[in-house]
């Protein structure tokens, strides 16, 4: 196998997943679109890429791995924008694609359980973006596509315990409101996974075990700090911003069963209970 992997925005996710294929002996390439970001990503033993600056042509061609971590814009997904003929032309000869999606492609459906054969109704323009660029992705002839849709990310870095610790994390109540989550070591443990047995046209959704409402989360990680539990404050009363409140607007259980099955893919942190433990061990 060609160990050789090209990271298109290489962010929060791929790193995760660099730091289990480095040592294995790969070697990748990853994308960011600051000079501070490259020097980043070369200290972790990336090779970084400035794009758009640099032209990902060449690269299309010759790396067999590709994974697309990088969003949608306001107008539609960025790489094929620029390179969907290339990306066709070269489809036959990679060997894995893998595309992080969301959950947020199956829109709300008001506490209720789904999977990956749910109808895609996103309420939101992140969600609807991205089952535009999924359609996209899905239509190129011949490419070996796997999509991942994320559940919401945590991990070191990314977690609840600054806030909890400072005295800004709020407990928004929304009645029936419920999320599933993913810790980021999951994501890359299931990357991994893929990368060694390809299932082309593969479709997998990513979570824990525990969808639960947002605001049992901040107790969890209050009670691990030792401090009060953040008091509660009914939706309606609480200041957001419209991108914090449009997270609100769409409740759901995610399940995981076909990735278990599939992949035989077990998250390492079932529960966001033991997901906060371990961060909380490396915290400072």
């Amino acid at each position: 196998m060609n160990k050789t992997l090209l990271s298109i925005g290489h962010g929060y996710s791929a790193q995760a997943l660099a730091r289990r294929l480095l040592p294995q002996g790969w070697r990748i390439i990853g994308t960011t679109r600051s000079a501070d970001k490259a020097r980043e990503i070369a200290a972790s033993g990336v090779e970084p890429l400035i794009w758009p600056d640099a032209d990902l042509e060449p690269l299309l061609g010759q790396i067999p791995n590709v994974l697309i971590s990088i969003g949608p814009g306001t107008d539609g997904d960025p790489i094929l924008n620029a390179y969907t003929s290339i990306v066709a032309r070269t489809a036959p000869e990679l060997r894995w694609v893998g595309y992080l999606s969301t959950t947020g492609v199956y829109g709300n459906h008001d506490g209720g359980w789904v999977d990956e054969n749910t109808a895609l109704t996103p309420t939101t323009r992140r969600g609807t973006a991205r089952m535009q660029a999924e359609s996209r992705w899905r239509a190129i002839p011949e490419l070996p596509l796997h999509i991942f849709r994320l559940a919401g990310i945590y991990g070191p870095g990314r977690g609840p315990f600054t806030k909890v610790k400072d005295g800004t994390a709020r407990r928004i109540i929304k009645k029936d409101q419920v999320f599933s989550r993913i810790h980021v070591d999951d994501i890359a443990q299931a990357l991994v996974l893929s990368l060694h047995q390809p299932t082309p046209d593969g479709i997998y959704n990513l979570c824990d075990d525990d969808p639960v409402p947002p605001q049992d989360v901040i107790a969890y990680a209050a009670a691990l700090l030792g401090v009060p539990v953040p008091p509660e404050i009914a939706i309606e009363d609480a200041d957001m911003s419209p991108m914090a409140r449009s997270f609100y607007s769409e409740s759901k259980k995610v399940r995981n069963d076909r990735i278990k099955q599939t992949l035989e893919w077990m998250p390492l942190y079932p529960s966001y209970r033991s997901g906060l433990a371990a961060i909380l061990e490396g915290y400072d």
